[in-house]
């Protein structure tokens, strides 16, 4: 896990919004974009339209990142808790 997988799922054991992550971070989009597609595409995060609305399919986070929430699976905190 690389430190900004670290830094982001430290922010995702509730669900997010990615306004509130671009402005707790202060990342540009690029890396934020991206390091939230890194999370995504190793199962440590999952994508929601509304906070409590999962999106299953269809998913573009570079394309659509922006208007989605976020929120770590199980996966992603215990990867998050067993960092050394």
């Amino acid at each position: 896990m690389t430190e900004e997988e670290f830094e982001l799922l430290d922010e995702l054991y509730f669900v997010q919004g990615y306004g509130y992550l671009k402005e707790e971070l202060g990342w540009d989009d690029e890396k934020l974009l991206i390091t939230l597609q890194e999370l995504f595409e190793k199962g440590y995060i999952k994508c929601l339209t509304h906070p409590d609305k999962e999106l299953f399919d269809q998913i573009n986070i570079e394309a659509k990142g922006a208007s989605y929430f976020y929120l770590a699976t199980k996966k992603g905190l215990m990867h998050h808790n067993t960092r050394s």
